[in-house]
């Protein structure tokens, strides 16, 4: 019974990036699709520098220099960060050469690629928190939904708007949260044994390194290439203040 609850936190907690992308089906002018798109890249930059930053950043680092000293926990936290930056710059290289795909396409699944290496992890963190105190995993649980839906956006809209397809923009930003589930069965059929916190906290680092770097060097550019600053602090604002709402409340 135990497992069944793990399992079913976990996956409401990944699912729930699906609330984000209903966005899309809220009827908007065409001289207003730059400002909602705006609006949306800076509201998701603001999430994903919020969260690293905020949560993986500092907890993942914490348990590493509490396993390994001040040291070699700083080396290794160090490493897994700046795995991440290279990771993401590499996915950025090889999008470029993808003649097929536009800005907003790319933006929307290299959004994607890095939410499902952030999900993944999580699931496990989920699954096992549950696992062992439903209470704890239902907290951590909450948490989790709650910052998954602002990542929804940051899928959905790119994507619906680069190929005017919900079909594909609901797809993509699915295979983001079912990566939290899967995660959480991965981690009970295979992993229960040897998952650990530092291991956790290495891979929750690497996504740390890989979100900034998203933010800044690609969806920043692309908000401020439509020129229109009014709404790129609007969503700025928004995301940041819903950060400091999970990060005080929750």
């Amino acid at each position: 019974m135990e497992i069944i609850g793990a399992l079913l936190v976990s996956t409401i907690a990944g699912l729930s990036t699906m609330l984000g992308a209903f966005v899309i089906f809220f009827k908007c002018k065409e001289q207003n699709i730059n400002k909602f798109i705006t609006a949306s890249l800076a509201f998701s930059l603001a999430i994903m520098i919020g969260i690293s930053i905020t949560d993986l950043i500092p907890e993942s680092t914490y348990i590493l220099l509490s396993s390994y000293g001040i040291g070699k926990g700083i080396i290794l936290s160090f490493i897994a960060f700046i795995i991440g930056i290279i990771l993401i710059k590499y996915l950025h290289k090889l999008m470029d050469k993808t003649e097929q795909a536009n800005d907003l396409y790319k933006l929307g699944i290299l959004n994607m690629l890095a939410l499902i290496l952030h999900n993944f992890p999580e699931g496990i963190a989920t699954f096992m928190s549950s696992y062992k105190d439903i209470e704890l995993g239902l907290k951590l649980g909450l948490a989790i939904a709650f910052h998954n839906i602002p990542e929804g956006i940051s899928i959905a809209v790119p994507i619906y708007y680069a190929t005017k397809s919900k079909k594909n923009a609901i797809f993509k930003t699915f295979l983001s949260g079912i990566a939290e589930p899967i995660g959480a069965i991965l981690a009970y059929i295979f992993l229960s044994k040897y998952i650990t916190d530092t291991f956790i906290s290495m891979i929750l680092l690497l996504v740390g390194g890989i979100m900034i770097t998203l933010a800044i060097e690609v969806i920043y550019p692309k908000a401020r290439k439509y020129n229109l600053n009014k709404y790129l602090y609007f969503g700025l604002l928004v995301g940041t203040v819903l950060i400091l709402i999970n990060y005080f409340c929750f």
